[in-house]
């Protein structure tokens, strides 16, 4: 694997938890960072990062730009990057709601652009990331791109930019989805009795167990093994009268799909929102 030299502008929890990846998935490539926090460079330079002196020295030496900052300064954090660029330049945007078209205003049409829609999870290497890229993107600057951020998780592209909302509804705010419902299981199995320790060492390791097995039954599908989606899987453990039946049927009787389908729906529209928001700015 040719070794590249990929430069951080910011150096946050997302972008810290992408060098850890790479450090040990790639530890050929060259890692710099650039960040107006020396707490945060501190962080990175622990990692092994090179610490630049501002964004353009960081991108100038770069084969590969990763902007994680925040969308609320990427304006500040693009202007002093522009300068740092060339045509054969790949910058990579983790910023939510900050379209292409909002970067090349703000980085000049010359770079190739892939926008990057993680999740937190990518700080424990289980994250999933949705990407979409720029028309003037090489195929091999989206295998670039790829494998940095396969480095904490799995990795999709998207066909459309405006995809990215969904995705953004689906995953990049999912985790919290699935926080609630376990906040919500640990509380009602305290109300039944159960201890707290207890009852969210229930809920996690159900969580984990349910997930391990609906990822297992989906790649033995694709793997053409057979296997079974999640809705066969519901009803694989759901006896006639039992006791899984009886709370499935409470949550039907509560509307619960059409609430998350209302729920992701309106994360779609709200990112649909921010990203003009953005290119209001």
């Amino acid at each position: 694997m040719t070794a590249q030299t990929i430069a951080f502008i910011g150096a946050g929890n997302m972008a810290r938890s992408l060098m850890a990846g790479l450090r040990t998935s790639r530890p050929q490539d060259v890692l710099i960072a650039a960040d107006p926090s020396a707490e945060q460079t501190e962080l990175a330079a622990n990692l092994g990062v090179s610490i630049a002196a501002d964004n353009e020295a960081a991108a100038r030496q770069a084969d590969v730009v990763v902007l994680a900052v925040k969308p609320q300064i990427m304006a500040k954090a693009a202007a002093g990057t522009a300068p740092g660029l060339s045509e054969r330049s790949l910058v990579i945007s983790v910023a939510a709601g900050i379209e292409v078209a909002t970067l090349r205003q703000l980085l000049g049409s010359g770079p190739a652009i892939v926008r990057c829609m993680p999740n937190t999870p990518a700080l424990y290497g289980q994250g999933m990331s949705g990407l979409f890229a720029s028309d003037n993107t090489r195929a091999e600057q989206k295998d670039q791109a790829q494998s940095i951020l396969a480095a904490v998780g799995d990795t999709l592209w998207v066909a459309r930019e405006s995809q990215l909302d969904a995705v953004t509804a689906v995953s990049g705010s999912g985790p919290a989805y699935f926080f609630l419902l376990m906040e919500h299981m640990i509380n009602a199995g305290i109300e039944l009795g159960l201890d707290e320790a207890t009852a969210t060492t229930l809920t996690l390791q159900t969580a984990q167990g349910a997930a391990a097995m609906a990822i297992a039954e989906r790649e033995s599908m694709l793997a053409g093994g057979g296997g079974s989606d999640v809705a066969t899987l519901r009803r694989n453990v759901t006896s006639p009268g039992g006791t899984t039946q009886a709370a499935l049927e409470t949550m039907l009787d509560g509307h619960m799909p059409e609430t998350v389908n209302r729920a992701l729906k309106a994360a779609a529209v709200r990112s649909a929102e921010l990203a003009k928001e953005f290119a209001g700015d």
